[in-house]
């Protein structure tokens, strides 16, 4: 829902990355050198979308929270109907289709939208993407979840904590501007984290399988028909469910928590990009840069040197 918002706020804009089969556009963050990776948006639930053609179907590969303040609706995610009420906050998670045709809103409706990536947040930098719906700062991103509700009492807090993570995000370059957003960001995944269900829903075993088998694998060559085989799935057939199951195929997964594994090098080593490359899986130096550059729009030798100033 982010990158169709009026009112928007210091962010970069997010960018497509693919169409899948069905044609549905997937868009992803577009990281900015020296900003931290979060955007903020205001938007009118009416004129957010009045751009787009009807049947606009999108997903996101970042993660995406929802505040509503006024208004009252539905839109649909994954083809689930989920209320705009004020005070309701939604989490949409990475791969999740948003169906912009069926939202419907009264008049006088305002949200926020924070778009942000793991790496905005020091406790989730690190945290492998298999494990993100399990990390007690996502809970409302689980399975099962996506959508709680803030008593009246605290719903200023929430208005406070978006226009101040809005005044940060303006002046990136102040002194602890980084730290401040991220300890906004974090006080909001908190806030909505203890919005989550108590009762986690329940794992898909095959998905708990898969990705198993990627944590243990990743670090080796191996690739999505090797890690298929193993399972005793043709590479067509596992891709296809675990699209169905997680909203992204099998190769991403593979591919992001390389990712993970290369950002958290960079991050925290001086070790080469060839001994990155090795350690995460991936052919070569070239090949790493190809990547993520790729992926994050962004050089790996740069985004070390914006990590450490």
């Amino acid at each position: 829902m982010a990158h169709s918002s009026v009112d928007a706020v210091p962010g970069a804009p997010p960018t497509l990355r693919t169409v899948r089969p069905d044609g549905t556009p997937v868009y992803r963050y577009q990281p900015r050198p020296g900003r931290p990776p979060v955007s903020v948006n205001r938007f009118d639930a009416d004129a957010a979308h009045a751009n787009l053609p009807p049947d606009h179907r999108h997903a996101h590969d970042f993660l995406v929270l929802v505040y509503v303040e006024e208004g009252a609706g539905s839109f649909r995610v994954d083809g689930a109907e989920r209320p705009l009420r004020a005070g309701d906050v939604h989490a949409v998670s990475p791969g999740q289709v948003i169906d912009v045709a069926t939202v419907t809103t009264l008049a006088r409706g305002r949200a926020w939208s924070v778009a942000f990536t793991p790496d905005a947040v020091p406790a989730l930098a690190s945290v492998s993407p298999l494990a993100w719906t399990r990390h007690p700062l996502l809970a409302l991103f689980a399975s099962g979840a996506g959508h709680g509700r803030v008593g009246e009492a605290d719903r200023p807090n929430w208005s406070a904590w978006l226009a101040e993570l809005v005044e940060e995000l303006g002046d990136p370059g102040r002194l602890g501007a980084h730290e401040a957003v991220a300890a906004l960001l974090t006080r909001m995944l908190v806030a909505a984290a203890r919005l989550a269900p108590s009762a986690p829903g329940t794992p898909d075993p095959l998905v708990e399988r898969v990705f198993a088998e990627i944590e243990a694998t990743f670090r080796e060559p191996v690739s999505a028909a090797d890690v298929a085989r193993t399972l005793g799935y043709t590479p067509g057939h596992l891709t296809t469910v675990l699209r169905r199951r997680t909203g992204r195929p099998l190769l991403y997964w593979i591919t992001e928590r390389r990712m993970t594994e290369v950002r958290r090098m960079l991050r925290e080593t001086d070790l080469s990009l060839d001994a990155i490359a090795a350690r995460a899986g991936l052919r070569d130096a070239t090949y790493l840069v190809r990547r993520f550059r790729d992926r994050y729009g962004i050089t790996p030798q740069r985004w070390r040197r914006t990590q450490r100033t």
